[in-house]
Formats: structure tokens, sequence, C-alpha cells
């Protein structure tokens, strides 16, 4: 595994990369933003550890750069900011997962093996079409016949995640990651909740949300329902 380590205190940054390298890892790292972006843009790395605070460029800056660029590469976020606020905008802003100063090293690694057991969301092009819905990966919009369906950032990761796996069934603690990664939990009350929401989007335009509910199981985008 190729890890990216952003990190601009000297100590931490050092006592990581040892302790990755030690696991085996492949482990290049940066001391400040620009740098950290630099090399984020032109490794192929299957996860970038990435802090906040940084000299140069911060790090909510290099993740916003990362996903309109339409990398896809898992993000993960070490912060001394720990309020529930800072890691909703991190999640939305498009990391995988957040983890608050301070940590320990064996919370990080079991964190970043979580993350590649769930593999990359990879389809060949930048659009995804059902029926008459198309996601359009590189704008973030559900469209339906060419409408956008005006969703809000949990209702498009839920959306995403289901015609990602179009014709598979995904559960509902997957959709729960989804939305806040692995650090917290999402309730499948509150999944129903969002679903219900785009349901009612969708009919407004005059189309049916292509989302089977497999009870037991999870939930399936079907090309007929």
């Amino acid at each position: 595994m190729r890890v990216l380590l952003i990190e601009d205190s000297d100590a931490l940054r050092r006592n990581i990369t040892i302790g990755l390298k030690k696991l085996g890892y492949a482990v290049d790292n940066a001391a400040t933003g620009t740098d950290g972006l630099n090399m984020a843009l032109l490794g192929e790395y299957d996860i970038v550890i990435l802090d906040l605070m940084l000299p140069h460029l911060d790090g909510m800056e290099i993740l916003t750069v990362l996903r309109k660029k339409n990398i896809d590469t898992r993000v993960i976020i070490l912060s001394a900011r720990s309020e529930p606020d800072d890691k909703v905008n991190g999640i939305i802003a498009g990391a995988d997962d957040y983890l608050a100063k301070p940590f320990s090293f064996d919370e990080l690694c079991a964190r970043m093996v979580n993350l590649m057991r769930r593999g990359k969301l990879v389809h060949s092009d930048d659009k995804v079409v059902v029926g008459d819905f198309t996601l359009d990966l590189q704008s973030k919009l559900l469209l339906l016949n060419q409408t956008p369906v005006d969703l809000t950032p949990n209702e498009y990761r839920i959306v995403e995640c289901l015609f990602h796996n179009k014709n598979r069934i995904v559960t509902s603690e997957r959709l729960s990651e989804s939305i806040a990664g692995s650090y917290d939990m999402v309730s499948k009350n509150a999944i129903e909740a969002h679903l219900s929401a785009v349901r009612k989007k969708v009919r407004k335009l005059g189309g049916e949300l292509p989302v089977k509910n497999k009870r037991g199981f999870g939930y399936m985008v079907a090309e007929e329902l």
C-alpha cells in the first residue's frame, strides 16, 4: 500500500512514517500544504493522511482540489479540531474518515485497513445511467431526463453509493459509511429519512427513484422496479 502523509509536526510525521514503514507500507511525506498537494496530484497513492492546519495551504483546500479533479484516493483527516461540525464538514468535503488528535497509532492503522477493505468506487466513465436517471460524477448531480434533482450533500452521497453499486444490494451500514466514514454511524431511520426526501424531490419532477428496499438486507438500485 502506498501512503502519502501530509503533516507539519516533525515529530508526529517521523513517528507515523517509521511506524507505517515497519508494517511494510511505502510512505512518502510532506511538511507543507503546497508540497503535499503537488505530491498527491502527481503520485498514485492508496491513502492520503491529511492534517488540516498546514503551512502555505490548508488541508481542506487540498481536499477540495483533489475531489474537484476527480481524484478518488482515500483520505483520512488528522486534526486537533474535534468538534462534530468539523468532522461533518470534513466528510462532506470528501474525506473518507476523520481522526481527532491525540490518537493511537493502532487506531490509525485499523482505520486505514478498514478503508481499503471497502475498495474504491470506480466507474469507467464520468456518469452512471439508470433508466431516465443520470448520475454525473464530476458535477456531483443527479439528473432526471437532464433536469437536476436538488439534493443535499448527504442525500447525494447515498444516491452515489447506490448508483455505483447498481443491481447489487447495499447495506445500511455501507450507506452510513458513505455519509460519515467509519468514525460514526448514521441510523437506519436517518437513512430512510434521506431516501424519503430524495423520493419526494424526484416525484415532484414526475419520476420515481429506482431504489428497492430489500427488507432485512439493504437497498438496491435496479434498472426496472
